[in-house]
């Protein structure tokens, strides 16, 4: 990534845990809007309770699943910018860079493909093309990832992960917030300012405003971007029981010679390619503007001791304007032509409407107290894109030329034609219980019927395709082992629609599957360090993978396409480990490692694209006025099996095991201004961040810096 300011100290209490200037403090506990209990200090674990498993609120250590948390303190300290820096970042999870715009996230080998906002599922364009993998992190508090499949609340199984992104509210009632500047590596400069406070004397109506701007280059030629956000909430005390929150964020991003796909792998002679780190495929006349807009009305109503209603009304617009090159094909050895051009041009944008309601709350029976939760969703989202037919197709680019393709802007036509136009309609209804049948002994039982339908033109491929009425069962058992020590153990099903079409431009059948999963949770130092082990099985039929006997196809008036083949069997096994929280005062600490297999039934590797081991850790330790801290991201070996397009023999495209190094740190000069340095990929490894996509890969930044200054007032 470009290393920027990331020293987004929140201006108020949130529902995680936040620093004061950096300061390492004993927890000081204070109440939220919510009026629940929460802990303000910098630390790297949460006591407030998460929605993103099973809606019944509960601790992390409450939760049947494996859970991740990266807090406020864990983005400032590692300077964490966008949402892929932090899955980056984040324990048993990866990001496969497609290119400039474009990741895919994955867990234990598998898509992740459901996110929300505060426990709302919302629905990204593919690759977030749109922007959504590079939102900007600053106007959340919080980022959640819980591992395995969360189809109880997201509608769909998908059995790898959902990422829960925490909105900042306004939660603080004295006036205060935070400026910060920063310059790194290429140029890269940001200025980010944080406040907030009451309105009215009595507190009762408060706001949040947060903003961004950023400009800079990239290790990539060419490319240079701007990006700019803002984001602004209210919450007010309508009674003593009634909360409302209203909010609106606004981000975009502009930027010039972007590049669309990655580097050829082979040289017309069948030799593999060796690009430089810096190489493009871009051209200096190309651009991809995306905006990324977020509406949002919640209203929280109490209803006595027991019970609390909240609605729901989110509107999500992200849209693009782009104007592309891509190149493919092999280069020519002597003259550095490259085998085929591909200029574009289109406008689109998809907007996703959802409502959404939650009762919560406990009854009592046999003399004990018992935690229930049932809500209904309903979510329509509708895409469009219009494309523009390049006037001609420029031959004989120079691909060895420095500083990016040679290929002149071709221009394109005035009039659109309508490319994608689709309308995806997904309601649910769901309910779960947890019983609390001992002190030590907790049961969960849940289901989602959910409903999917998607209808509409994509790239010349017409999709019909949905199902009523699915039920989707979610089980759970805990047990307290000793004070401590928990056991738990998790059962949901899987099913998920499912885009990639087969070489007879077929859509290919939902995956259908079961994700069980076993472990122990544990606290020490009175919850100061939170420590968990789980062992999962996750079994799926359906599942796309590429299909290496056919060539792209490109459908009438669209994209060229790789096709897929429906595989049966596939099963995910493995284990997760994780550790985090403060084992001694000062000390803040994040540990995990995730190993797994992936088999078909008839015993083959299945995405392999994905490295089966990872150890991530980070760790700060605070001395009075100084913080000193670093970490190391380790991925193993992972590969994607094609074909040499010129010899016509099978061909690898492989990235070794290989650990990356970053270091930070930070002084306090005064109460109120701090400084602080980052430094990523201290080694400078050279390394692909993409493997054997369409045939190209693509490599991860180099070494790269940021110094960056932050002033708090309270």
């Amino acid at each position: 990534m470009i290393a920027g300011s990331a020293l987004a100290t929140p201006a108020n209490a949130q529902s995680d845990d936040v620093s004061v200037a950096g300061k390492q403090s004993e927890p000081v506990r204070e109440k939220n809007a919510d009026g629940d209990d929460i802990v303000v200090s910098g630390k790297y674990t949460i006591d407030s309770k998460i929605d993103t498993a099973t809606g019944l609120g509960l601790t992390v250590q409450e939760t049947p699943q494996s859970v991740s948390v990266i807090t406020s303190q864990r983005i400032i300290d590692q300077n964490l910018i966008s949402v892929a820096d932090v899955i980056q970042n984040a324990v048993g999870v990866t990001v496969s860079e497609v290119d400039d715009v474009r990741n895919n996230f994955y867990a234990r080998g598998f898509d992740i493909t459901n996110y929300q906002i505060d426990g709302v599922p919302l629905a990204w364009t593919l690759a977030g093309g749109k922007g959504e993998t590079n939102i900007d992190v600053s106007i959340y508090d919080r980022v959640e990832i819980v591992r395995g499949a969360t189809g109880l609340l997201t509608g769909v199984g998908d059995p790898s992960a959902s990422v829960n992104l925490v909105r900042k509210h306004a939660d603080r009632t004295e006036l205060g917030g935070y400026l910060t500047a920063s310059y790194g590596s290429w140029d890269t400069w940001r200025a980010s300012g944080d406040i907030g406070g009451r309105v009215t004397a009595d507190g009762s109506l408060r706001f949040r405003l947060v903003g961004r701007y950023e400009e800079g280059d990239s290790y990539i030629d060419l490319y240079h971007n701007k990006k700019w956000l803002v984001y602004g909430t209210i919450d007010a005390d309508v009674t003593d029981t009634t909360l409302l929150r209203l909010g609106v964020s606004h981000q975009r991003g502009t930027p010039t010679a972007p590049a669309w796909g990655a580097l050829p792998t082979f040289f017309s002679d069948g030799s593999a390619t060796d690009w430089s780190r810096s190489k493009s495929t871009s051209a200096d006349w190309t651009y991809w503007n995306t905006t990324n807009q977020n509406l949002y009305a919640t209203l929280r109503q109490q209803i006595g001791d027991r019970w609390k209603l909240t609605l729901n009304y989110n509107r999500m617009r992200n849209a693009e304007q782009a104007k592309l090159l891509y190149l493919s094909g092999t280069v020519d050895v002597d003259t550095g032509v490259i085998g085929s051009t591909y200029p574009y041009k289109d406008e689109g944008e998809s907007i996703q409407n959802s409502f959404d309601g939650q009762l919560k709350g406990s009854v009592n029976l046999f003399g004990r107290d018992h935690d229930v939760v049932i809500g209904a969703l309903r979510s329509v989202q509708k895409l469009y894109t219009n494309s523009f037919s390049a006037l001609y197709v420029p031959d004989n680019p120079d691909f060895v030329a420095d500083g990016g393709s040679t290929v002149p802007d071709p221009g394109f036509s005035p009039t659109p034609y309508l490319a994608v136009d689709q309308k995806i309609v997904q309601t649910g209804i769901y309910g779960a219980v947890r019983a609390n049948l001992s002190d030590r002994l907790k049961v969960i039982g849940g289901g989602r019927i959910a409903s999917w339908k998607q209808k509409g033109l994509s790239y010349g491929v017409e999709s019909d395709y949905g199902d009523k009425g699915v039920f989707i069962p979610y089980a759970g058992v805990l047990y307290d082992i000793v004070p401590g020590i928990r056991a738990y153990a998790s059962f949901t099903r899987i099913f998920t629609p499912q885009s990639e079409i087969d070489a007879n431009l077929r859509q290919l059948p939902p995956i259908e599957g079961d994700s069980y999963e076993i472990g122990l949770k544990n606290s020490f130092f009175n919850d100061a360090l939170q420590t968990s082990i789980a062992l999962f099985r996750i079994k799926q039929n359906n599942l796309a993978q590429v299909d290496n006997d056919a060539p792209q196809i490109t459908p009438p008036g669209g994209l060229p396409q790789q096709p897929y083949v429906a595989s049966d069997g596939a099963t995910s096994k493995g284990f997760e480990i994780e550790a985090t929280g403060s084992p001694l005062p000062g000390w803040n600490l994040n540990f995990g490692y995730s190993q797994f297999s992936i088999e078909d039934a008839d015993g083959a590797n299945v995405n392999t694209d994905q490295p089966r081991k990872l150890l991530k850790l980070f760790t700060t330790y605070a001395i009075d006025k100084l913080t000193l801290g670093g970490g190391v991201n380790y991925r193993s070996k992972a590969y994607s099996e094609g074909v040499n397009p010129v010899t016509g023999g099978a061909f690898r495209f492989q990235q070794d095991g290989y650990a990356l190094v970053n270091l930070m740190a930070r002084y306090r000069l005064t109460d109120n201004v701090e400084i602080q340095g980052n430094i990523e990929n201290l080694f400078d490894k050279k390394y692909y961040s993409q493997i054997g996509f369409y045939s190209q890969y693509r490599y991860g930044a180099p070494r790269n810096f940021t110094l960056s200054a932050s002033y708090r007032f309270q």
